[in-house]
C-alpha cells in the first residue's frame, strides 16, 4: 500500500519539528518545506536563520527538504491588507490571513499540485475526523482521543476542534478554514500540551528542542506594530479628549468611524489631555500610548473608548468599563461557517437563550451568545451583556470544543 504523502510547513520552531517528527513516526512520506515570506527592507532580515534551522531538522529526520517562496502572496494578501484595513481605522487580524491565504491558499495549493495527500502545520488545533484518530502517536502513552459527537444532525462533514491546550490553543486563528480545505489538513500536535511538545522534541532530537517560542507577527521581528504602520501611514497630530466616569458617557449602538463625535452632546466630555500622532495608529480597549499633556499625581491609566476617524480625535477615559462602542450587538462581515449553519442543523440548539460562546480577541474570555443569520451576507451575534469590539478584528463562535467559524467585526 502506498504511503499518504504530507508536506509539512517547517518554520523552523520547535512546534513543527515535533510534528514533521511524528508523521514520520506514523509511517507518512513526510516533505518539509519552507515557507518563505515578505519582511520590508527596513526589518532585520530574519528568514535565512529559520530556514536554516527548518533545514537542519529535516537532515536529522532524513526527509526531503523544499522552500516555497510565496513573498509575493504574502506581502499582498498578509502585508497590504494589513496597512489598508488600519488606513481605513479598523484593526485587521493578519494571522488569520496568513492561515487563510498562505498556509492552507497558497501553500496548499501549490503542495496538492505536487502530488502531497495533506499538509500539516503545527497549530495547536484539531480536526475531526481525522486519518490520525487511529492509536498511538507520539511512542508510548500519548495518544489521539476521538472527539465528542458532533452537534449536527445529519452532517458528514469535518469539523474544526480547540487543541487540548488551553493555553495554546490557535483556533480562534483558523476560523476561515472551509470543507475542502479540511480534508488535506492534519494538525498531529493539537491534542497535546505544549510541556509534551518538548518532551518530544528531546525524544526525537531535534536540533530544534531548546528553542524559544516566537512572539507576535512574523515579518515584524521585533520592529512595534505602529513603528512598522509609519512606514505606509503618514502620521497626523490629534487631540486626546477625555471621557468623565459615569452614567452620561456610555451610550447603546455601535457608532461608525465619526459618529462619536456627533454623539458629543450626550457625553461628558471634560478636556483635552494630550495629543496622539493618528488615530489609525490606536486600537479601541488598549491602554493608551498616547502623550499626556494634562499629568496629575496618581493618575490612573488611561483607554481608548472611542475613535473619530474624520476628525481624527481620540477618546479616552480612566474607567475602561465606559466603553462607547460597547454593544450587545455585533454585525460581521466576511462570515464563514466550516461545517454547518449554526442552528440550522440542530433547531434544539436555539431554544437556550444563548447557546453558544465567542471569542472577539485571541485568549479573549469565551462570552455565551446567540447568532442571527438573515442570509449568508447578513449575520450578527448577540451577547447577554455589552461587550467592547474592535472593528476589522476576528469574532469565532464555539459549540463546546467545535469551532464552527467566525466573521470579521464590522
Amino acid at each position: 500500500m502506498k504511503k499518504k504523502m504530507v508536506f509539512v510547513g517547517l518554520s523552523g520552531g520547535v512546534d513543527s519539528s515535533v510534528t514533521a517528527a511524528l508523521l514520520k513516526e506514523q509511517g507518512y512520506e513526510v516533505v518539509g518545506v519552507f515557507i518563505k515570506t515578505w519582511q520590508p527592507d527596513f526589518i532585520e532580515c530574519t528568514w535565512p536563520e529559520e530556514r536554516r534551522d527548518a533545514m537542519r531538522v529535516a537532515a536529522h529526520l532524513d526527509i526531503p527538504f523544499l522552500t516555497f517562496d510565496l513573498e509575493k502572496e504574502y506581502k499582498k494578501e498578509v502585508g497590504d491588507y494589513m496597512v489598508s484595513e488600519y488606513r481605513a481605522g479598523r484593526t485587521p487580524n493578519p494571522d488569520v490571513m496568513c492561515n487563510k491565504e498562505i498556509k492552507f491558499g497558497a501553500f496548499l495549493q501549490k503542495a496538492l499540485a505536487m502530488g502531497a495527500d495533506y499538509v500539516a502545520t503545527g497549530h495547536y488545533a484539531r480536526v475531526s475526523p481525522s486519518p490520525l484518530i487511529r492509536g498511538r502517536l507520539g511512542g508510548g502513552s500519548l495518544k489521539f482521543t476521538s472527539p465528542q459527537p458532533s452537534p449536527y444532525k445529519g452532517e458528514g462533514g469535518i469539523h474544526l476542534l480547540k487543541g487540548i491546550d488551553p493555553a495554546k490553543d490557535q483556533s480562534y486563528f483558523l476560523w476561515t478554514l472551509n470543507q475542502d480545505q479540511l480534508k488535506h489538513i492534519l494538525f498531529p500536535i493539537g491534542h497535546l500540551k505544549k510541556t509534551q511538545v518538548r518532551k518530544l522534541a528531546g525524544k526525537f532530537g531535534l536540533p530544534t528542542r531548546h528553542k524559544k517560542d516566537s512572539q507576535g507577527i512574523c515579518f515584524l521581528g521585533k520592529v512595534e506594530m505602529k513603528d512598522f504602520l509609519k512606514h505606509y501611514i503618514k502620521p497626523k497630530r490629534g487631540n486626546v479628549i477625555l471621557v468623565k466616569p459615569g452614567p452620561k458617557s456610555s451610550f447603546k449602538g455601535s457608532p461608525s468611524p465619526g459618529e462619536a463625535s456627533a454623539k458629543r452632546g450626550k457625553l461628558d466630555f471634560e478636556e483635552v489631555i494630550g495629543y496622539h500622532d493618528g488615530v489609525t495608529f490606536y486600537t479601541i480597549g488598549e491602554r493608551h500610548g498616547f502623550t499626556i499633556t494634562k499629568k496629575k499625581p496618581n493618575d490612573k491609566p488611561y483607554y481608548i473608548v472611542g475613535k473619530d476617524i474624520k476628525k481624527n480625535v481620540l477618546i479616552a477615559s480612566q474607567d475602561s468599563n465606559r466603553l462607547i462602542r460597547a454593544n450587545k450587538r455585533i454585525v460581521l462581515s466576511d462570515v464563514n461557517w466550516i461545517s454547518d449553519y449554526p442552528c440550522q442543523s440542530d433547531l434544539d440548539q436555539c431554544k437556550s437563550v444563548f447557546p453558544y460562546k465567542c471569542q472577539i480577541r485571541y485568549h479573549g474570555e469565551l462570552l455565551p451568545c446567540r447568532i442571527k443569520i438573515k442570509s449568508r451576507n447578513q449575520t450578527s451575534v448577540e451577547f447577554e451583556q455589552s461587550v467592547l469590539a474592535s472593528s476589522g478584528q476576528s469574532l469565532v463562535v464555539y459549540n463546546k470544543n467545535i469551532c464552527l467559524g467566525g466573521g470579521v467585526i464590522f
